[in-house]
């Protein structure tokens, strides 16, 4: 069976199995009498396996070559494909593979040689000071799991419920353990001055030489100046040798080829934060520098592009996270947001991180529409379209942390749909 999830059978991007109710969950013995599948032997199972070098460096299945990152139907585009989105519905936990991790370029990714890339940290500092990859990763290092979201991921959905899968609805998502050094060592090596400083400029070194200002009380917190990621170095596309990590951020201020961090006393309004990644609110008003990620779910099986087999149980599962700290509850809705139930949060729960979350339900045919909704620790909940709308307007591509609408029609199938 070849598909983007075991059990899931039917659809272009995805389908849910239906479990019958009942005293078991799947045939009984006698109702598989005669089925090859059981009976016989397999053509795998009587012959050798390959050895343990034919795949060098290790391969998913072909079974599960549907699973892939797909590119952009809509967002900014250049000569080069500048997104492309992760498969949500396919993934288990909580943990992006890195072949999956989304990908989102301002100039197309670049292939740097590790030794001949250099960081450069300069402006108020004691002694400015330039890293090579060795010097940094002889330092004190590591590893923590953080979600990325890009800014503008869901921003197709602003208006109305434009792209039917959550591989393009959310999936400038995703999540890896990131292996560096935090940032304020190298501060503290340079002698940054700490008390009248209040931000850092992280610079890369691509095409577009990206530039991000960056709080000095994030520097000093969380950051980290990462070169591994899910326990092996980053791949290129996600900023190999260098990148900045700055939990609970959108992705934008993650600088990829991470070359300079400047110690400054003021913003810089660089190009990438004067004219966009900002928010144009109902008055005509530019938000800028609205850098956290707010908290947000979204229920990734069944979700849209899918279809149900039939009535019975189905494990309801999505994903919930906060750039303000842990996730503190997932509510769960069958109808359009009226009632609501409480779900699992499966372990382990970490600040900036996504929390996979799971619910038990019972189709009884109807149609229905799907919905979770998110609290985070600081007590923070997720809004829906008509409160983020009152206080955002309707101008706005970037962070949008709306609650999603997934329909579920009588024949099955889902539907992106938005409710108010």
């Amino acid at each position: 069976m070849s598909g983007e999830r075991r059990g899931f059978l039917k659809s272009t991007f995805l389908a849910a199995a239906a479990l019958a109710t009942g005293p078991t969950l799947a045939a009984s013995a006698q109702q598989a009498v005669g089925d090859p599948m059981i009976l016989e032997p397999r053509p795998w199972s009587t012959k050798l396996g390959y050895p343990v070098a034919f795949k060098p460096y290790g391969q998913p299945s072909p079974f599960e070559a549907n699973l892939q990152r797909r590119q952009s139907p809509g967002l900014t585009q250049t000569t080069q494909a500048s997104v492309s989105f992760a498969p949500l519905q396919g993934f288990f936990g909580i943990i992006t593979p890195s072949g999956l991790h989304f990908e989102r370029h301002h100039q197309g990714w670049v292939d740097v040689d590790p030794e001949q890339h250099r960081l450069m940290v300069n402006g108020m500092v004691e002694e400015a000071k330039v890293y090579t990859m060795d010097d940094l990763m002889r330092l004190p290092s590591v590893s923590r799991i953080h979600f990325i979201e890009c800014g503008a991921n869901t921003g197709m959905e602003w208006g109305n419920a434009a792209v039917p899968t959550v591989q393009y609805t959310h999936g400038m998502l995703s999540c890896c353990e990131f292996t560096g050094v935090p940032l304020k060592v190298l501060l503290d090596d340079c002698g940054a001055d700490i008390k009248n400083a209040q931000f850092v400029l992280a610079e890369g070194n691509d095409g577009s030489s990206m530039t991000r200002t960056i709080s000095m009380e994030a520097a000093l917190d969380d950051v980290l100046v990462a070169w591994g990621m899910n326990g092996e170095m980053l791949r290129p596309e996600n900023g190999y040798p260098l990148r900045l990590v700055v939990p609970g951020v959108q992705g934008v201020s993650w600088v990829k080829w991470l070359r300079r961090i400047e110690v400054g006393d003021k913003p810089w309004n660089s190009k990438d934060e004067a004219s966009h990644y900002v928010d144009m609110m109902p008055d005509g008003i530019h938000r800028q520098y609205t850098s956290i990620q707010e908290c947000k779910s979204v229920i990734t099986s069944p979700s849209g592009g899918q279809a149900l087999m039939g009535k019975g149980f189905y494990n309801v599962s999505g994903l919930a996270w906060s750039g303000r700290g842990k996730i503190k509850q997932v509510d769960v809705s069958f109808d359009a947001g009226r009632n609501w139930k409480t779900a699992r949060l499966e372990t382990p729960v970490l600040d900036k991180c996504l929390t996979r979350f799971n619910i038990d339900w019972v189709w009884d045919g109807s149609p229905v529409i799907l919905q979770s909704r998110a609290t985070d620790s600081t007590g923070f909940v997720q809004p829906r379209y008509r409160q983020l709308r009152e206080v955002r307007g309707t101008r706005s591509t970037y962070h949008n942390n709306a609650i999603q609408s997934w329909q579920v029609a009588q024949s099955g199938e889902v539907f992106n749909v938005q409710m108010d």
